[in-house]
């Protein structure tokens, strides 16, 4: 019996030379022919006006144009200024209040309504609903807030005319000058905007997962919501973490075309004032460049924070971006 214990030697493999970066961006032309155009919209429209930001820690002038060096440099006194400002209290409040609501109640909207339509089973009224719900996502704002102005207008306004009608009120009520209806037409506007569109990744989620499973659960005698529940929610758990995770790095970004549009009415003010509306009213309709960039840079430092905490807090999931 020949002795296992010994070893058969081949000769020595040649090694192969590494393609220098060149050559492989040479071999994968095609493919960078697309990225590359994304790569300098990025460059030249989000990375190369950046030193902008260093406008935030100067008293800039508008005379010195793209000189920005010119300027006399002050540290941190806008970022104070504006922690210091008699408004910073109700922006903060406003903005937090409004982000929270939309995540409360935009978030998980659009999941309910993709496991709703994936269990339609009547293609005809799924696809109607599908193109009714995503319609929205493509109309501009401007389109949106006169739809709502004109809904709930005093004058032959649809909801004042339905409310009397069915004799919940008197007379017309003025919903968009009065504070305490704001946000809930604000977020309800929200999502009947977005709901559909943001729909279809969790639709997609929902089409990826095996059928096998939903077999082998009416096998063994499970409902709908019981397939629902253990099968479906929990395979589209770590593309809702993902987007949660992302939602909770934008919270202080409550909005700006939306309430700029709706919030027309003074009266609005104290509840309607975010971080972005007033950073538009302050810095830049009173030339205040240097304190709006000062403001924006705070606002991001916070959203970076934040995001990178609920990245975290996510990881212990096992469902995280990085």
């Amino acid at each position: 019996m020949a002795d296992l214990s010994t070893t058969t030697k081949y000769p020595p493999q040649p090694q192969l030379k590494p393609r220098s970066l060149g050559e492989r961006l040479l071999k994968q032309w095609d493919i960078q022919l697309m990225v590359w155009p994304g790569i300098l919209l990025i460059l030249v429209f989000a990375y190369f006006p950046m030193y902008g930001v260093l406008t935030g820690f100067m008293n800039y002038k508008l005379h010195t144009g793209a000189n920005i060096f010119a300027n006399e440099w002050v540290g941190l006194k806008h970022i104070k200024m504006f922690y210091e400002a008699p408004e910073f209290g109700r922006v903060l409040r406003n903005t937090m209040v409004i982000s929270l609501l939309k995540l409360a109640i935009g978030f998980p909207a659009p999941v309910i309504l993709a496991l709703m339509l994936n269990e339609v089973r009547n293609m005809a009224f799924k696809r109607t609903v599908q193109t009714v719900t995503y319609l929205p996502h493509f109309l501009s704002w401007v389109v949106v807030a006169n739809l709502v102005i004109s809904l709930l207008s005093v004058d032959n306004g649809s909801i004042n005319i339905l409310l009397m009608k069915l004799g919940l009120i008197a007379e017309p009520v003025n919903f968009l000058s009065m504070s305490e209806y704001f946000w809930g037409i604000l977020v309800s506007s929200n999502v009947w905007k977005e709901i559909g569109f943001a729909s279809i990744v969790y639709l997609a989620a929902i089409a990826s997962i095996d059928p096998h499973q939903y077999e082998a659960a009416q096998i063994d005698g499970a409902s709908r919501l019981q397939q629902i529940r253990y099968i479906t929610f929990p395979s589209i758990i770590p593309i809702v973490t993902i987007f949660l995770i992302l939602a909770i790095g934008q919270l202080l970004n409550a909005g700006f075309e939306d309430i700029l549009l709706l919030a027309n009415n003074p009266a609005l003010r104290n509840v309607s004032d975010v971080v972005d509306v007033y950073v538009y009213r302050i810095g830049l309709q009173n030339y205040r460049y240097s304190y709006a960039t000062a403001i924006g840079l705070f606002k991001a430092l916070i959203s970076v924070g934040l995001l990178v905490m609920a990245n975290y807090a996510a990881r212990r999931s096992g469902n995280s971006l990085w």
